[in-house]
């Protein structure tokens, strides 16, 4: 980030040229699907109950497990999951493991700390001293973790599918009396399991670029990127296997959605579609409060169209990012910032139908636990779960997927509004974009920061990136 902050504008304005135009979305009522009865889909409440559900169905695992994730820690809880994937083939011999993390995240440190193998050197050591059994792979989506990593979403144990946005680490799992909250879903259903394990064996599995972490001969980022190459233009053509089914008394229709390049790019298209088919209420999850252009767009129509939206967005102090007062100042603590403004800006803009009620937008905080919520409600019949964070980068850079839930009988609508009335306990609805802290009240750092990115227009890259 510092590189960036010093770079100068002309050059950083030409590393991310985004087309200002993008097709018209495809149809959502065209989506093949899966019709899941709506007794198979679950809402778990909390991280506690995710990781509860998680260490569960790996222990009763039989025939595959497949977990993808942007990141499984080496901390306490991460290392409770490789000891329970590794019991699980112990028990089950005939078990097949396969863990997929991003190749950039897992083999460098914490930001800010120190350099170390990162998690790649607790996965070689487990696999030194219990042996094989458990595959952990890498997947550099692009030859450097800035300009886009692994967030795909998606947990295959036998025929459940666990969805979430959460990595494995202690506060995602709720280790150590913090956490970090998210959303958590559990569907049972044989032909939506078959699906997003196949997309991972035909995509993942399928490409020289995704390599195992946890053997001793690692390739480098520099030797693979020729692979890397072929790969990120295979993931622009990839697609979920999802046959032509029936709705059907009693069931949902999901359809399982990958969304990767900033042209394309089924999964925008489909949101944006989903957003513009609102009728009268639309819900918005997003941890970092910097929408893409399209989305801003869109909600300025359904705004003048009388619809009524909700955006649920973490307070600043609940960001991961943020540092609190008394401890060092890194530049990354910048980003909570910088959410904040584009949130005052947007606020500002909307006055009108924030004092109406027609626009509300909720503050969530609880003490020193994070937010990172993400995903829609529209109306009452149909729902999004996506580990999309509903902003540039996800839009542009990330391999991103997400499970469309259309549910016209709102078999799911209980469970959605005790999720959102959960969700709105720690919230605070904003009155107005004056009640955001003023940058005159920033600390030093951020003010003196914020005045060079302006003075440069990074601001601007860094929202793409960020």
């Amino acid at each position: 980030m510092n590189k960036l902050i010093s770079a100068p504008g002309r050059i950083a304005r030409r590393i991310l040229p985004f087309p200002r135009r993008r097709k018209p979305g495809a149809s959502t009522q065209a989506m093949p699907f899966f019709a899941v009865p709506a007794g198979a889909i679950a809402t778990l409440p909390d991280p506690a109950a995710f990781r509860q559900t998680l260490l569960r169905l790996i222990g009763q695992a039989t025939r595959r497990i497949v977990i993808v994730a942007l990141y499984l820690q080496d901390d306490d809880a991460g290392r409770e999951v490789l000891d329970a994937l590794y019991a699980a083939k112990a028990r089950a011999p005939d078990l097949q493991i396969a863990v997929f993390v991003d190749w950039h995240r897992a083999q460098r440190g914490l930001i800010g700390k120190q350099k170390s193998a990162g998690n790649a050197g607790m996965y070689r050591e487990y696999a030194a001293r219990l042996g094989p059994g458990v595959e952990i792979y890498g997947v550099p989506v692009q030859n450097r973790e800035l300009f886009g990593v692994l967030h795909l979403k998606g947990f295959v144990i036998d025929d459940a599918v666990l969805y979430s946005g959460a990595s494995l680490n202690d506060v995602y799992l709720a280790r150590h009396g913090r956490y970090r909250l998210d959303r958590y879903h559990l569907l049972q259903h044989a032909g939506l399991a078959d699906a997003m394990a196949g997309f991972v064996q035909k995509h993942f599995n399928g490409s020289d670029a995704v390599r195992r972490l946890n053997v001793a001969d690692v390739p480098s980022t520099k030797s693979l990127q020729p692979a890397i190459r072929e790969f990120r233009q295979a993931l622009q053509r990839a697609s979920y296997e999802v046959p032509q089914a029936s709705l059907v008394d009693g069931t949902v229709a999901v359809t399982p959605l990958p969304g990767f390049g900033r042209s394309d790019n089924t999964l925008n298209e489909v949101l944006l579609d989903l957003l513009r088919g609102t009728r009268q209420r639309l819900i918005v999850l997003t941890p970092y409060f910097n929408l893409p252009r399209p989305v801003r767009a869109v909600l300025g129509q359904l705004l003048r169209r009388g619809c009524t939206i909700d955006i649920m967005v973490g307070d600043k102090t609940a960001n991961d990012f943020y540092i609190p007062p008394g401890e060092p100042f890194k530049t990354i603590g910048l980003l909570p910032y910088l959410y904040e403004n584009n949130l005052r800006r947007f606020a500002r803009a909307h006055r009108r139908q924030i004092d109406s009620g027609q626009l509300n937008l909720h503050l969530w905080r609880d003490g020193d636990n994070s937010y990172h919520l993400k995903g829609l409600l529209i109306d009452d019949d149909v729902a999004v779960l996506t580990g999309n964070n509903l902003n540039p980068r996800a839009w542009s850079l990330d391999l991103e997927n997400a499970l469309i839930l259309r549910d016209p009988s709102r078999l799911l609508q209980a469970q959605h509004e005790a999720e959102w009335a959960a969700l709105r306990r720690h919230a605070t609805r904003l009155v107005d974009y004056q009640a955001l802290e003023s940058p005159r009240q920033y600390p030093p750092e951020v003010r003196k920061l914020l005045k060079r990115l302006s003075r440069s227009q990074l601001d601007h890259l860094l929202n793409r990136l960020m």
